[in-house]
């Protein structure tokens, strides 16, 4: 190869290392994103176990969410809670 083809090259080169930087940077933005949206939608279907709301002791104040158990009223600790005792 002589030096003219290889200065000719050169445009090439940067705009190739310049696309692969970019795809290198999307598909990264791209599998964040994708985690960070698995990881948000299990933690809602976690949240929607919680049976508190349909509970006769849940009195939906701030001072006092559950009158059986008030520090675990609306927590992952309320999931399986012995206690509830659905509105009728």
């Amino acid at each position: 190869m002589s030096n003219s083809t290889l200065v000719q090259m050169i445009p090439f080169a940067y705009k190739l290392v310049f696309m692969i930087c970019i795809s290198l940077g999307l598909f990264s933005y791209t599998v964040s994103t994708w985690k960070n949206l698995r990881k948000s939608w299990r933690h809602l279907q976690r949240l929607h176990q919680i049976p508190c709301s349909h509970c006769l002791f849940f009195t939906s104040e701030y001072n006092l969410k559950c009158t059986v158990h008030p520090c675990k009223a609306l927590s992952d600790e309320a999931i399986g809670c012995a206690d509830y005792q659905t509105l009728k």
